[in-house]
């Protein structure tokens, strides 16, 4: 589903990353993990090219790119790897203007040039999804962060993406109200979606991920599944980093994991 191939990222003469390989495949759900700074966001927008690679080979489903350091890329290949993937940003993004069935309906009315009729119903069917039915006629600013920010994965769903993109969806959020987003996250892997995602929640790392990239400095340090990752790392760098994050973990009482992901509301599948 994706490919990458020794994609280098610079900013003017400074590297922000450095020959990073990656690979995820249908249905995978990849964590990219790291202290702040160490390019995570950075190689999520690669992936949909809201920041264009310097160089390197980059593959989403069907469409690939060969950079080399000074080419441009035309844009109607942006457009053909941006129609693979759908983005939820760590801020909402809504438009302030729309209501929450407007907001997700637009793509559609934009991108895809559907009718206004058919439109509204697909969004209507999107925010039923993630538990907002009875709010598709509210602003943005009538819901609450994690309201709004599940609007934006019902956007982001829209345009039926090969891919979601999730950058640190949750660190915006209120803690008490986290637990909705990560809730319709852990439904979307139910359903096999392909998903890689940023994220500083290291506990729901550990339970929504196939695979862990832990990312510093540009580079990937060290990369496996949860339980090698967080359990038996073999790099220094990621013991100093996971030994800084225990008390994350001890935070969250032993028992909790099947709650994240057991649906209690049988019409939307949703913990509320």
């Amino acid at each position: 589903m994706i490919r990458l191939k020794d994609i280098n990222k610079n900013f003017g003469n400074v590297p922000i990353l450095k020959h990073i390989d990656l690979r995820v495949n249908k249905g995978e759900t990849v964590v990219i993990i790291g202290p702040s700074g160490s390019g995570k966001s950075t190689l999520l927008r690669c992936l949909n090219l809201l920041e264009q690679p310097t160089s390197g080979y980059l593959r989403i489903a069907d469409d690939s790119l060969q950079l080399k350091e000074g080419d441009s890329i035309k844009q109607a290949d942006v457009m053909k790897i941006r129609l693979h993937t759908g983005m939820v940003f760590q801020a909402h993004h809504l438009f302030p203007h729309m209501t929450a069935v407007q907001n997700v309906m637009e793509g559609l009315v934009t991108v895809r040039r559907q009718a206004k009729v058919e439109a509204r119903a697909a969004a209507l069917r999107l925010l039923k999804k993630v538990g907002l039915a009875d709010k598709a006629d509210s602003y943005p600013f009538q819901l609450s962060g994690g309201q709004q920010q599940r609007v934006g994965i019902a956007r982001a769903l829209a345009l039926e993406p090969n891919v979601l993109l999730f950058d640190e969806p949750t660190s915006a959020l209120d803690p008490e109200i986290v637990g909705e987003v990560l809730n319709v996250m852990g439904d979307l892997k139910q359903e096999g979606m392909t998903m890689v995602i940023v994220t500083h929640e290291m506990q729901f790392a550990r339970l929504i991920a196939d695979h862990i990239i832990f990312l510093d400095q540009g580079v990937v340090v060290e990369e496996g599944s949860p339980d090698q990752v967080f359990d038996a790392p073999t790099q220094k760098r990621t013991k100093q980093f996971l030994q800084r994050l225990d008390w994350m973990r001890e935070r969250i009482p032993t028992g909790h994991e099947a709650e994240l992901f057991a649906p209690q509301n049988e019409e939307v599948g949703i913990v509320h």
